[in-house]
C-alpha cells in the first residue's frame, strides 16, 4: 500500500471503528493479524493487518490457529475490551496508528507497512511493550522497554509542503524527476509517475533541468490529488487488464490506468479486501505449485535413474544368458581352444608366442582358433568371439563352469530387475499422486475464503423456522427479552412463555397468517427447552401462549418489574408437559455451512444432517464439539473441512444454558 492509499483508507477506518471495543485479536500466520471489533446493535467488524503489506477491513472468514502465538496473546492481554479512540496515519508515511483506550490508559498499536513491516504495541508511557520483530538500528531501536520512536521520514510530508520548499527538488541535480519525487516526498513510484503524467512533464527530465513552470504544474497536480483524497472524494476501484487479471487497487482514478478496465467499489476497504484476497490466494497457489513441482522434479530424476538402471539390468540379463547359451552351443570348439592354449603354455611357450600362433590359425580359418579374439595373460583371461559376441573365459576354469557363471549373473540381474521394476512403479505412482495433489492443492489454495454471511436481525436472539416456515424468535437473557417484546413484538404475533421462572419470551412472527397446531407445538417446545427447566434437567414443563395485547410492562400499583419481565393479563392457553428436546444441524447457504437449531420436526425440514439433544451431563463446550464431530461424519468430504471450521461458539449458541447430551443423530 502507498502513502496515498493509507491517507484514503484511514478516514474510512475511523468512521467504522471509532468507539468500538476490541472483542479479540487473532494471528492468522506469522505476519497476518485480525482485530475483531464489536459495537452495540451492529455486526462485528474485522480489521486485517499484514506486516509490510496491507491493512483493511475484511468480510471474509479466515482460518484461525487453534493455539495463538505468544505475541498474539500479549496483544489480547492489553487490548481486549479496549475502546478504539482513533486511527491515524503518521505524517504521510506508510504507518497506521490505532489508539485504544483501556483502564490502564491509552495504548497504541502501530502497523508499519514499509520494508518487511512490523506491528508494535506501545504502552501509555510511550514504552514499547511488544513487537512482532525486534530490531536494533542506526537511527532507532525497536526493543522491549525502550521509548518508542517512529522511523525517520522517508521524505518531505506533502501535506504541509509549500511551493517554495518544493523548489528544493532541483538540488537533486542529475536525478530523473520521477525518482526525484519518490526521494524528495513520502510517495511511491506509482504516484510520482501519475503526478508527472497529469502535469505533462516527462519523467526522465533531470531535476536540475526543471523549469519554474514545470515545477508549478507538478506541485499543483500533487496538491490536487491530495485534496481529493483528504476531502474523502474517493472513487475506489480495482484495475484489471484485458485478460481480467488484477493489475492494481486504487482509491482514485489514475491516468496511468486509463486504458484498462475499472471495477468500482463502495469503500476503499472493500476494494482492498477483494484485491488482496485474490492476489494472496494466487500467490499461495503459485507457492504450493512450486513446492509440489520441486518434489515432482526430484521424483522424475529418480525415475530417470531407475529407468536407466532397468535398461542396464535388462541388457546384462539378456547378454549373460545369451553368452551362456552360446558357450553350450559351441562347447566342444571352445573346450578345444582352451585346451590348445593351455597345452602350448605347458610346452613352455611365451604368451606372446601363443597369441601369434592363435592369430595365424584364426586367419587361416582353422577351428578352434577361429573363435580366438585376444588374450589377457595378467588376468589369465581368454577373450573369444562367437556369433558376433565377444566375451571372456577364465583359463583356470572349465568352459562349463564359465557358462554356469554367466547363467548365475543372468539370474542375479533378473532378480534385481524385479526390485527395480517395483521401485520404478512406486516412483511412477508417487509422481501420479503428486500430479493429482498439485491440481487439487493449487485449486483449493486458489479458492478465496468464504465471505462472512450477513446475519439477519433475529440472529442475535434465539430463533428457528417452523416446519411451516414461520419465524420463531426468543430472548437469550433479560436484555434480549426486553428488546424482543418492546421492539419486535407486533399485534398479530403469538407470545409463548414456559410456566417456570427464568424462561424467555418467544414470538411467532405470523405476518398476519394463522399458524397451525404444528407450529404452535414446535414453538412451545422451543420455549420449554430454552427455559430454566433445561438447567434443572427436567424432562418436560408446561408452556402457555397469549396475544401481544395481553403483555404489558406496567405492573400493579406498588410493584416493580425487573428488566426482561412483563405482566400477562387475561386467560392463558396452556400446553401441558411439553418435552425438552432440540435438534442442531448444518445447512448449506452457498458454499458456507450455517448452523440451525430448534425442534427436530422443524430442523428436519431444512437439513437432513442434524443431532438431537436433551438435558444431560455434558458441558455446553464438550457437547458442541461432539455435535460438530457427529455432523462432520455425515456430510460430504468437500463440506467436512468447512464443518470443522465452524466456531464452537456458533454451535453453543443453539445449546440451552446448562448441561446436555446427544439423544440421536440423523
Amino acid at each position: 500500500m502507498t502513502s496515498f492509499d493509507i491517507a484514503a483508507l484511514v478516514p474510512e477506518l475511523n468512521r467504522a471503528t471509532i468507539g468500538a471495543r476490541i472483542d479479540n485479536v487473532y494471528q492468522i500466520d506469522s505476519v497476518t493479524f485480525l482485530l475483531k471489533f464489536r459495537q452495540p446493535s451492529q455486526p462485528p467488524l474485522h480489521l486485517l493487518f499484514e506486516a509490510g503489506k496491507r491493512i483493511h477491513l475484511t468480510s471474509y472468514i479466515l482460518k484461525k490457529p487453534l493455539k495463538p502465538p505468544a505475541f498474539c496473546m500479549a496483544l489480547r492481554k492489553h487490548l481486549k475490551n479496549g475502546r478504539v479512540t482513533g486511527i491515524q496515519q503518521h505524517e504521510f508515511e506508510r504507518i497506521v496508528v490505532i489508539k485504544v483506550g483501556t483502564r490502564e490508559g491509552e495504548f497504541q498499536l502501530i502497523s508499519e507497512l514499509f520494508g518487511e513491516g512490523n506491528l508494535i504495541l506501545v504502552g501509555p508511557q510511550n514504552i514499547i511493550l511488544h513487537a512482532l520483530v525486534y530490531r536494533r538500528m542506526r537511527d532507532r531501536n525497536v526493543l522491549r522497554g525502550e521509548v518508542f520512536q517512529h522511523a525517520p521520514p522517508s521524505g518531505r510530508n506533502p501535506l504541509v509542503l509549500s511551493r517554495q520548499e518544493f523548489g528544493e527538488i532541483k538540488l537533486l541535480g542529475r536525478l530523473e524527476v520521477v525518482r526525484g519525487l519518490t526521494r524528495f516526498l513520502s510517495i511511491g513510484g506509482l504516484y510520482a509517475e501519475e503526478i508527472l503524467l497529469r502535469a505533462q512533464v516527462e519523467k526522465n527530465v533531470m531535476c536540475e533541468s526543471l523549469t519554474e513552470n514545470e515545477m508549478d504544474r507538478v506541485f499543483e497536480q500533487l496538491k490536487q490529488i491530495l485534496s481529493v483524497i483528504i476531502a474523502g472524494n474517493i472513487s475506489p476501484h480495482v484495475v484489471v487488464d484485458e485478460k481480467v487479471e488484477l493489475v492494481d487497487v486504487v482509491p482514485i482514478p489514475l491516468k496511468k490506468y486509463a486504458g484498462l478496465k475499472q471495477k468500482p467499489y463502495m469503500t476503499f476497504s472493500e476494494a482492498l479486501d477483494e484485491y488482496y484476497v485474490e492476489t494472496t490466494m494466487k500467490g499461495k497457489a503459485i507457492k504450493v505449485a512450486k513446492e509440489v513441482d520441486r518434489k515432482l522434479t526430484k521424483q522424475q530424476r529418480i525415475l530417470q535413474r531407475q529407468q536407466e538402471a532397468l535398461e542396464e539390468l535388462k541388457e546384462k540379463e539378456e547378454r549373460n544368458r545369451r553368452v551362456g547359451d552360446t558357450i553350450f552351443a559351441h562347447l566342444g570348439e571352445l573346450q578345444l581352444l582352451l585346451q590348445k592354449i593351455m597345452d602350448e603354455k605347458s610346452e613352455g611357450k611365451l604368451w606372446e608366442q601363443i597369441v601369434l600362433s592363435m592369430e595365424k590359425e584364426r586367419e587361416a580359418g582353422h577351428i578352434p582358433a577361429f573363435y580366438f579374439h585376444s588374450l589377457e595373460p595378467q588376468r589369465l583371461t581368454l577373450q573369444v568371439s562367437v556369433e558376433n559376441l565377444v566375451f571372456p573365459l577364465d583359463l583356470r576354469r572349465s568352459v562349463q563352469a564359465s557358462a554356469a557363471d554367466y547363467y548365475a549373473k543372468a539370474k542375479r540381474a533378473e532378480s534385481k530387475l524385479k526390485g527395480v521394476e517395483e521401485a520404478l512403479q512406486e516412483t511412477q505412482d508417487r509422481i501420479k499422486e503428486l500430479q493429482r495433489q498439485r491440481t487439487e492443492q493449487v485449486e483449493e489454495t486458489a479458492k478465496p475464503p468464504i465471505k462472512k454471511r450477513k446475519k439477519a436481525w433475529y440472529e442475535k436472539f434465539r430463533w428457528f423456522r417452523s416446519s411451516e416456515g414461520f419465524l420463531v424468535v426468543g430472548g437469550r437473557d433479560a436484555a434480549t427479552n426486553e428488546a424482543l417484546v418492546k421492539k419486535h413484538m407486533e399485534p398479530h404475533d403469538i407470545v409463548f412463555h414456559a410456566d417456570i421462572p427464568g424462561a424467555p419470551f418467544v414470538l411467532i412472527k405470523t405476518e398476519g397468517k394463522a399458524p397451525t397446531e404444528q407450529t404452535i407445538r414446535e414453538s412451545a417446545q422451543f420455549a420449554a427447552s430454552y427455559s430454566r427447566a433445561w438447567r434443572d434437567a427436567l424432562g418436560a414443563v408446561d408452556v402457555y401462549w397469549v396475544t401481544p395485547q395481553q403483555v404489558s410492562k406496567s405492573p400493579p400499583t406498588g410493584l416493580y418489574l425487573k428488566r426482561g419481565a412483563f405482566m400477562i393479563h387475561g386467560s392463558r392457553n396452556y400446553l401441558r408437559k411439553v418435552p425438552l428436546e432440540l435438534a442442531i444441524g448444518v445447512m448449506t447457504v452457498g458454499e458456507q455451512p450455517v448452523v440451525v437449531g430448534g425442534p427436530a420436526d422443524a430442523v428436519s425440514k431444512q437439513t437432513s444432517t442434524y443431532v438431537e439433544i436433551v438435558p444431560g451431563e455434558h458441558s455446553s463446550h464438550k457437547l458442541a464439539e461432539h455435535i460438530r464431530h457427529l455432523i462432520a461424519e455425515n456430510v460430504s468430504r468437500a463440506l467436512q473441512k468447512r464443518v470443522f471450521e465452524i466456531p464452537i461458539e456458533e454451535i453453543q449458541g443453539f445449546i440451552p444454558l446448562g448441561k446436555g447430551a446427544v439423544r440421536s443423530k440423523s
